[in-house]
């Protein structure tokens, strides 16, 4: 899929993510603010050694969309709620540039870098294509699974505050 004008991403196993884990569950506030719009939405991301499913509900609890990526193909149902410009297949793909080890990422990625630089924040990562910087990640804490999140996407002009649920 794309992942910036320049960039290609194609998504990396589950297996790349559970290196000190069996499965992870977890529970996230996601804040979403396109242009002058705000949005939330709550998600629940499972990971094992053979998938990854990411469900979003909105705040009420209504279904938004599953999606569930199995190594080989990706499964995708979404919610009329949710309009045709709203990509769940995208939002995976920047949880796996969040969470996945960047030298994985690196190894799916065509036309573009993950690269973890220096900033002000516990862990800063970014991805640069041929025309600079695209999508910005800033973490509070060196463990991303329990770090509130921030990732820039300029292209997009999207900023999503990503919070870990208790």
């Amino acid at each position: 899929m794309a992942i910036s004008s320049q960039a290609q991403y194609c998504l990396a196993p589950t297996i790349n993510a559970l290196h000190t884990h069996n499965e992870i569950s977890l529970s996230q506030m996601i804040t979403m603010r396109h242009g002058q719009d705000d949005h939330e939405l709550l998600t629940q991301l499972e990971l094992t050694t053979q998938r990854m499913t990411l469900v979003g509900l909105a705040p009420l609890g209504q279904a938004l969309f599953t999606l569930v990526y199995d190594d080989h193909t990706l499964q995708s149902e979404q919610s009329r709620l949710l309009g045709d410009t709203f990509n769940a297949e995208y939002l995976m793909a920047i949880m796996q540039l969040i969470y996945w080890p960047t030298e994985q990422i690196n190894q799916h990625l065509t036309g573009a870098q993950l690269r973890v630089t220096p900033c002000e924040n516990a862990l800063c990562k970014q991805l640069i294509d041929a025309n600079g910087e695209q999508i910005s990640i800033n973490y509070s804490e060196l463990n991303p699974w329990q770090a509130k999140i921030s990732v820039t996407i300029k292209s997009a002009d999207i900023l999503l505050h990503i919070t870990p649920l208790e």
